[in-house]
């Protein structure tokens, strides 16, 4: 087998793998995150160091999403589903790779303007990706192009849908930060935590949305029912 021949079904292994990332380090997150909650059964510094670990494993999905974009786009044009334009794949790619350096450095210079400038982008750089998921998955499912399949073309517009999940991840997650502090300041009780509990709780909806879409969008490439 030449490396050619090795190129697509490498790529598609690759692409799984992000997909094993993204969903097991989400588990991962939300297991964290239940620890958290139980303000009964651990002191605030060891619910702290939880916290901590878990903006450290969600660095895996987080970094599996970015290059997902990509990635997707390469198997689509490897596979024969369609022959995504090069200006295209390689906007995708930079994208993608640009992403990927937003989060990994708001990650390191997390709690200044540098991470906080580079959220902003990140955000609006999500938003614009999310609407080229959702309008390739709509005119293709409305019209057979530019994807054929109707199984990918659902996929498509599913992967939209999970960017629109995850964004309001990060939006119903982010009172979190004054409400930590809060916490810290003044301590553990019903005044301090109910409100960040509540917070949590709206987080979580978005999260089992996310969890339900990647299994469908999963199955769907995986057994191709249509």
């Amino acid at each position: 087998m030449t490396l050619s021949d090795l190129a697509y079904p490498s790529l598609v292994y690759f692409h799984l793998f992000l997909f094993v990332l993204w969903l097991g380090g989400d588990v991962g997150v939300f297991l964290a995150g239940q620890h958290f909650r139980k303000r009964h059964l651990y002191t605030l510094d060891q619910r702290i160091a939880l916290l901590k670990l878990l903006v450290l494993i969600d660095m895996t999905p987080r970094t599996a999403w970015a290059l997902m974009v990509p990635v997707s786009l390469s198997v689509v044009t490897l596979g024969g589903f369609w022959a995504v334009p090069g200006l295209v794949l390689a906007g995708a790619w930079a994208a993608g790779l640009i992403w990927l350096w937003l989060v990994w450095d708001a990650h390191f210079h997390d709690m200044t303007p540098r991470a906080a400038r580079n959220r902003r982008i990140e955000f609006w750089l999500k938003n614009a990706i999310t609407l080229g998921y959702l309008g390739l998955g709509a005119v293709s499912l409305a019209t057979g192009a530019p994807l054929a399949e109707k199984w990918l073309a659902a996929k498509a517009l599913l992967f939209g849908l999970i960017f629109v999940a995850a964004i309001m991840i990060d939006v119903a997650f982010k009172p979190v930060g004054p409400q930590l502090a809060r916490l810290l300041k003044e301590g553990s009780s019903d005044e301090t935590e109910v409100p960040l509990r509540r917070t949590m709780d709206r987080t979580r909806i978005w999260v089992f949305i996310v969890y339900g879409l990647l299994i469908v969008t999963s199955y769907l490439g995986a057994v191709k029912p249509f």
